[in-house]
């Protein structure tokens, strides 16, 4: 943001305010952060810089994040929330399942390894149930 230096804050957009926000923050050298979906507002890349900033700084950081493949990319820990209960906890490879993702949020995904970290990858079903082809019927082996 040094590029904008001389801009007042009240004139910088959602995602640049946001970046000073959490530079701010990372400034005062925290015990601990608390973030509420500090990527909204940004663009891709500078959700991929955020989130690898916040990685390495190596500070305890509780995040509220809705895109779970992001937190599956830069949390430790997940806790999952349905209804304000505390419904899964655990490491990303344990918590991030197709059942969860249908119990909880009501959708249909494959979780999957990450192509290029090994992290979980979620492929979400975008269609409605009438618009999806028939599920194959099982192997049969010989």
């Amino acid at each position: 943001m040094a590029a904008h230096a001389d801009r007042r804050f009240a004139d910088l957009s959602g995602g640049e305010r946001q970046r000073v926000l959490l530079a701010r923050a990372l400034a005062q050298q925290p015990d601990v952060l608390v973030l509420d979906e500090p990527t909204n507002h940004l663009d891709i890349r500078h959700q991929v810089e955020l989130l690898a900033l916040l990685r390495a700084q190596r500070t305890t950081t509780l995040v509220a994040l809705h895109d779970l493949n992001a937190a599956a990319s830069v949390c430790d820990r997940l806790h999952v929330l349905a209804g304000g209960t505390l419904v899964a906890s655990g490491p990303p490879r344990e918590v991030l399942t197709p059942d969860l993702l249908a119990e909880v949020f009501g959708v249909r995904a494959a979780v999957t390894r990450h192509p290029l970290t090994g992290d979980p990858l979620i492929a979400f079903d975008h269609r409605t149930p009438a618009d999806r082809p028939p599920e194959p019927p099982p192997f049969m082996g010989n």
